[in-house]
């Protein structure tokens, strides 16, 4: 399984990934030994994610999250809520 996935850093701020193992990714981030962004900003907590089948489909849902405005990303974490209320999470 890949993922795509949004993590809240420590300042409020926004960062977007994809990884093959989810668990292992936060574990990195939170130990300072993921991404140069998320370094500085510790600790993350993943906040929004996505399945897909291959590496690719997770690459380029990535590539079109992170150019979304932090209005646009903030959109997906409020219509990701609503859809878990609704679905009985």
């Amino acid at each position: 399984m890949n993922y795509t996935y949004l993590v809240e850093c420590a300042d409020g701020t926004l960062y977007c990934g994809w990884t093959n193992d989810i668990d292992k990714r936060m574990k990195a981030h939170n130990e300072g030994k993921g991404a140069k962004y998320t370094r500085s900003r510790l600790p993350v907590r993943l906040v929004y994610f996505e399945t897909f089948d291959t590496k690719e489909e997770a690459m380029s849902r990535e590539y079109y999250i992170k150019r979304m405005s932090r209005d646009e990303k903030l959109n997906l974490l409020r219509t990701d809520k609503r859809r878990e209320k609704e679905e009985g999470f």
